[in-house]
């Protein structure tokens, strides 16, 4: 699709295997909140075309089926952390951008994603939360609000736990204004062991329907 094109998105039963959906457009606010609605994310690296995926099944976390280990646990109890929600948006996912990812070459947050996400943390629809430990940014996460649903797009962390605490504090945050799903996009061990799961991307695209048509 030719940037600039109109909001459109192929069904996502017509994704290829692995979750490929569709090739182009652009990452205006419009496309991006039209795309997480239906299920659909951008992931692509740099000198790649924007590329669209929604892949079968989603890896999910319920914020009340958080699952908090007992180390974790320790150190939320031993007041090694404290929290904020958007207090710098611009530095958490610069950080994200930096961290390195195992088996991966680079990162996909290019510049222009990461443009894409500081203009929607700008109209209100991008978060961060950010874990602070000894007065330095610690860790964090950024993600996507629309309606009662929050899309997590990246998290880094710098001190162990870091990024734990932060899906924490996330969840208790999203719980308090009656986000019902968190999309983790990508299954992750990390994500596991926090209670997320998986579900049919039929099953996850039909709440969707529900959670982001408030």
């Amino acid at each position: 699709m030719p940037e600039g094109g109109p909001l459109w998105f192929p069904p996502v039963g017509r994704a290829l295997e692995g979750g490929l959906l569709m090739v182009g457009g652009d990452l205006s606010p419009q496309r991006l909140l039209c795309a997480y609605a239906r299920g659909i994310f951008p992931w692509y690296e740099e000198g790649s075309p924007i590329l669209w995926w929604s892949p079968d099944p989603r890896c999910v976390l319920f914020p009340e089926k958080l699952h908090v280990g007992s180390s974790l646990r320790r150190a939320l109890n031993a007041g090694r952390f404290r929290f904020s929600v958007d207090a710098c948006f611009d530095r958490v996912i610069r950080a994200c951008a930096d961290a390195p990812r195992p088996g991966q070459n680079g990162t996909w947050l290019v510049p222009d994603m990461v443009a894409a996400y500081e203009r929607l943390h700008r109209l209100g629809h991008a978060h961060s939360v950010e874990v602070w430990q000894d007065g330095e940014l610690a860790g964090g996460l950024y993600g996507v609000l629309v309606g009662r649903a929050f899309f997590g797009e990246s998290m880094f962390h710098r001190r162990s736990d870091a990024s734990k605490a932060a899906v924490v504090h996330l969840a208790a945050w999203l719980r308090e204004r009656g986000v019902e799903m968190v999309d983790c996009q990508q299954t992750t061990p990390h994500m596991l062991r926090l209670g997320a799961e998986e579900i049919p991307r039929s099953a996850f695209v039909a709440r969707l329907r529900r959670l982001c048509a408030v």
